[in-house]
C-alpha cells in the first residue's frame, strides 16, 4: 500500500514536471544557434580540448541569469519589457529596444546564413533552402498555438543531441579530455583571451532574457510550480554544455588534430568527411541546420514579444493576427528582411555578423542590470526577491560580462 501510493507521488510529479518542461529546456537549447556553433566548432579546430573548462563557468553564469528571469515573470505576470518601460520610461526604453531591434535582425540573418550553408552540404541551393524555410517558420508562428509550437521546438532541442554521435565517430582521447577539464591550460594572449570570451558570452544573449520570461507567462506558470520551472532550467542549461562539449570534442578529435583551419560552422561539416567520415559530417550540417531553423523561428518571435510589450501592443502566438497585428507585421518584417539579405548578392554577411555581436554586447549589461534591480524591488517581488548569496552571484556575473563585452569591444582596436 505504501509502496503504491509512493507511485502515485512519483508519477504525479513526473506528470507536473512534464507539463511545465519547454521555457527553460528551449531557451537553453536556442543557444547553440549558428553563431554559438561556429564559436565551439573554432574554439575545437584550433585549440583541440583546452578550453573545455569554460563551458563550467558558461552553464553557472546561464542557470543564475534565467532562474532570476523567470521567477520574474511567475511573480509578476510580466514581461521584461514591459517591466523596463514601467520603471525605467519611456525614452530610455524606446533607445534600448532600437538597439537590440537592430541587432536581433542581424543575429536572424546569421540564423538563416547557417541555414543555407548546412544545406549546401547536402547540394540545396540558398535560393530553395532559406525562402522555403522562411515560409515554414512563419506558418509555424502566424498560423500555430503556442502548445505546438512548444513541441516542435522540443523536438529541435533534442535533435542537437546528433552531436554526440558525430563527436563518438571522430574517436575522441577521453583521457585526454579529463585532464584538459581537471587542469585547465591557457595561453596569455590576446587570441586565446578572445576566444574564451566567445566561449562564455555566446550563451547569453539579450533577447533571451525578454524570451524566456516571456514563455514563462504563455505557458501561465505559477509560483507553485517554481520547483518544476527551476529543474526545466538546470536541464535546458546542461543540454546546452552537453552539446557546446561534444562540437569541440568533435572539432578538436578530427581538424584540430590534422591542423584543419576553418571559419565558419559549414566548414567544419564539410572538413570532417574526409577524417571521421560521410556520415559525422552530414550529422554535423544537420545539426546546424536544426540549431539554424530553430534559432531563425525564436529570435526574431522573441524580438517580436519584447518589443509589442515595451510599448505596449498586445503580443502573443497564441492571439489571431486582428488581435495582435503588431506583433504579427514586426515578426513578419524581421523575417523578410534577414531572410533577404541572405539572398542578396554579395551581401556583408560578416560585417552583419559582427556589427549584430557589438551592439549586442553593449546592450547585454544594460540588460541585465535593469534585470537586477527589478528583481529586488519589494514593490515588484513582494517575498520573492533575490536572496543575499543570489544577489552576490548576479552581481559578480555582471560585473564578469560587463568585463567581457568591453574586452570584446576593445580587442579588435588592440589587434590593430
Amino acid at each position: 500500500m505504501v509502496f503504491k501510493k509512493y507511485n502515485q507521488n512519483l508519477y504525479k510529479k513526473i506528470g507536473l514536471f512534464l507539463a511545465v518542461l519547454g521555457p527553460g529546456l528551449i531557451t537553453g537549447s536556442v543557444d547553440n544557434d549558428a553563431g554559438g556553433i561556429t564559436t565551439y566548432s573554432v574554439a575545437g579546430a584550433v585549440y583541440g580540448y583546452n578550453l573545455l573548462w569554460t563551458l563550467i563557468p558558461s552553464f553557472i553564469v546561464l542557470v543564475v541569469i534565467q532562474e532570476m528571469n523567470a521567477r520574474m515573470g511567475i511573480v509578476t505576470g510580466k514581461g521584461l519589457a514591459t517591466l523596463i518601460r514601467e520603471n525605467a520610461g519611456v525614452k530610455i526604453t524606446f533607445f534600448i529596444f532600437m538597439g537590440l531591434l537592430l541587432a536581433d535582425i542581424g543575429n536572424t540573418t546569421t540564423e538563416f546564413a547557417g541555414v543555407a550553408g548546412s544545406l549546401e552540404v547536402f547540394g540545396v541551393s540558398k535560393y530553395i533552402s532559406v525562402p522555403l524555410v522562411a515560409a515554414i517558420v512563419w506558418i509555424l508562428v502566424v498560423k500555430g498555438t503556442y502548445t505546438i509550437a512548444e513541441r516542435i521546438f522540443l523536438i529541435f532541442s533534442v535533435s542537437l543531441l546528433t552531436y554526440v554521435v558525430s563527436a563518438i565517430l571522430g574517436h575522441p582521447h577521453w583521457g585526454t579530455i579529463g585532464h584538459s577539464i581537471a587542469h585547465p591550460e591557457m595561453k596569455a594572449d590576446n587570441q586565446t583571451l578572445t576566444m574564451v570570451l566567445g566561449i562564455v558570452g555566446t550563451t547569453i544573449a539579450p533577447w533571451m532574457q525578454f524570451y524566456m520570461q516571456s514563455t514563462v507567462i504563455e505557458k501561465g506558470l505559477k509560483i507553485t510550480q517554481y520547483k518544476y520551472v527551476l529543474a526545466d532550467i538546470v536541464i535546458g542549461c546542461i543540454a546546452t554544455v552537453v552539446v557546446a562539449f561534444f562540437i569541440i570534442v568533435a572539432c578538436a578529435s578530427t581538424l584540430h588534430v590534422n591542423n584543419v583551419v576553418i571559419n565558419e560552422a559549414k566548414d567544419a561539416a564539410m572538413a570532417l568527411k574526409p577524417l571521421a567520415g560521410e556520415f559525422a559530417s552530414q550529422l554535423f550540417a544537420f545539426g546546424l541546420f536544426i540549431a539554424s531553423i530553430f534559432s531563425a523561428t525564436i529570435l526574431p518571435l522573441a524580438t517580436a514579444f519584447y518589443v509589442c510589450e515595451a510599448f505596449g501592443f498586445e503580443a502573443g502566438i497564441d492571439k489571431k493576427w486582428n488581435e495582435a497585428q503588431e506583433f504579427y507585421t514586426l515578426y513578419t518584417v524581421i523575417l523578410v528582411l534577414a531572410a533577404g539579405i541572405i539572398l542578396w548578392p554579395n551581401a556583408p554577411l560578416i560585417g552583419i555578423s559582427l556589427w549584430s555581436q557589438v551592439i549586442n554586447a553593449i546592450l547585454l549589461p544594460v540588460v541585465l542590470i535593469c534585470m537586477i534591480l527589478l528583481v529586488n524591488k519589494k514593490k515588484i517581488m513582494g517575498e520573492h526577491t533575490n536572496k543575499p548569496v543570489v544577489n552576490a552571484i548576479g552581481w559578480i556575473t555582471v560585473g564578469i560580462l560587463i568585463s567581457l563585452s568591453l574586452l570584446l569591444l576593445i580587442m579588435p582596436m588592440i589587434h590593430k
